[in-house]
């Protein structure tokens, strides 16, 4: 085997890409400092009890395990941030109040979550602690969508689910017969009917009937337009929206009522009015996450991405394993695929200077650096030829002084 020879899904960054990648980290984390929120650093790696407490099979599945030399504990390798500033807002910040946090750093999966994926994203979010009302879950939803304006995405599909619902059918069985919730998710997720069907074979019938509507419960709400008064009608009043045909099937159990009820008031929020590129939908079986998730959750989809570009939700109470129960909603964006959207950006201009120990020259070099000018000293015998850079100007020796000559002036 070749020895540079990386592991499948896993590649390196080249100097335009991660000039990309960096750039857009930097707008993304200036956004959310205007927003309130703290930037926090969370370790790559924790013992696996602490990263995977709240969360689901599919978060222990997509993590790395490995052997701590020092302790023989098992250590995991983050694949989600998430619950790391979970933990860092209810056990070691402590405070009262809402608490507004935001990150950027890798993470590692052990598979790839789409075509082509990397198994090795860069996820930026925001997490806001402390607040449970729609108000958050609100300002949640438009830092992301101006997260994915910041990154020049002109086009937007807002999905819409709810985590309570599946539970609260599965509650509803009387049977004693115990499930297999984690294969129904994955049928779910992937609405595959003829596999749900199956897997419902032997559920009582005010059961069945519910989960295997729940792949149909699917479309847009306001058609697109950004329009809040669309969204409010085609959810109160249009029999064919997705919310609509949700109250029918579904039992009028609270947990249901209460989750078609917030989301309908999500929906009919006069933020939408404000996006015009956004289109909003609801899909009730849009169950991907790491199932910490308890209430609204959301999904972004960008033309040109075969999977979600940015995810979030409410996680309520997750903070409880690390001594305090919290209201808790954020999102988390692929940086690494966002910057990959675009036509890659054009070489940055730069300033051609000779190689010399003249200390005006030197003078001049460091003033021009101090501006923000990018200044590339050419060593004996070499062009620049950076693949980043294109040099437009040059500094020549005019008069006696140092001075930046355009080059098709020269």
């Amino acid at each position: 085997m070749l020895r540079w020879l990386l592991p499948e899904n896993i590649a390196d960054v080249l100097p335009s890409e991660a000039r990309r990648i960096e750039e857009l980290r930097r707008r993304l984390l200036d956004l959310y400092r205007s927003y309130g929120y703290e930037l926090v650093m969370p370790p790559l790696v924790e013992y696996l009890d602490s990263l995977l407490t709240g969360s689901g099979a599919d978060l222990n599945l997509r993590t790395f395990k490995l052997v701590d030399q020092l302790s023989g504990r098992t250590l995991g390798v983050r694949a989600d941030i998430t619950p790391q500033v979970a933990r860092i807002d209810a056990h070691l910040l402590n405070r009262e109040g809402v608490t507004r946090l935001c990150y950027a750093g890798s993470v590692l999966h052990t598979r790839p979550q789409g075509l082509l994926a990397t198994r090795e994203p860069i996820h930026a979010g925001a997490e806001l602690y402390g607040h449970a009302g729609i108000e958050a879950d609100l300002e949640a939803i438009e830092l992301l969508v101006r997260s994915l304006e910041a990154a020049g995405v002109a086009r937007v599909r807002i999905d819409l689910c709810h985590a309570a619902i599946v539970p609260a059918l599965l509650a509803l069985d009387g049977s004693g017969v115990e499930r297999d919730a984690e294969t129904l998710y994955a049928l779910l997720r992937g609405k595959d009917v003829p596999g749900l069907d199956e897997w419902l074979g032997d559920v009582p019938a005010a059961l069945r009937a519910p989960l295997r509507a729940l792949p149909g419960l699917h479309g847009p709400v306001s058609g697109g337009r950004g329009d809040a008064s669309a969204a409010t009608d085609s959810l109160l009043a249009g029999n064919d929206s997705p919310l609509a045909r949700a109250r029918a099937v579904l039992p009028q159990v609270a947990p249901i009522v209460a989750a078609l009820e917030q989301l309908e008031q999500l929906c009919a929020s006069p933020l939408w009015q404000r996006w015009p590129s956004v289109e909003l939908s609801v899909d009730l079986a849009d169950l991907r996450g790491y199932q910490y998730h308890n209430g609204i959750t959301f999904a972004a989809y960008v033309e040109d991405l075969p999977y979600a570009v940015a995810r979030g939700g409410r996680y309520d109470n997750v903070g409880r394993a690390f001594g305090r129960a919290r209201p808790a909603t954020g999102f988390s964006v692929e940086l690494r695929a966002l910057a990959g959207l675009g036509n890659g950006a054009a070489p940055v201009p730069a300033i051609r200077a000779p190689w010399s120990d003249d200390a005006a020259l030197i003078e001049e070099v460091a003033a021009l650096r101090a501006a923000g000018e990018i200044v590339i000293r050419a060593l004996p015998g070499h062009e620049p030829e950076q693949q980043e850079f294109a040099c437009d100007r040059e500094l020549v020796l005019l008069d006696g002084r140092w001075r930046v000559r355009r080059l098709d002036q020269a």
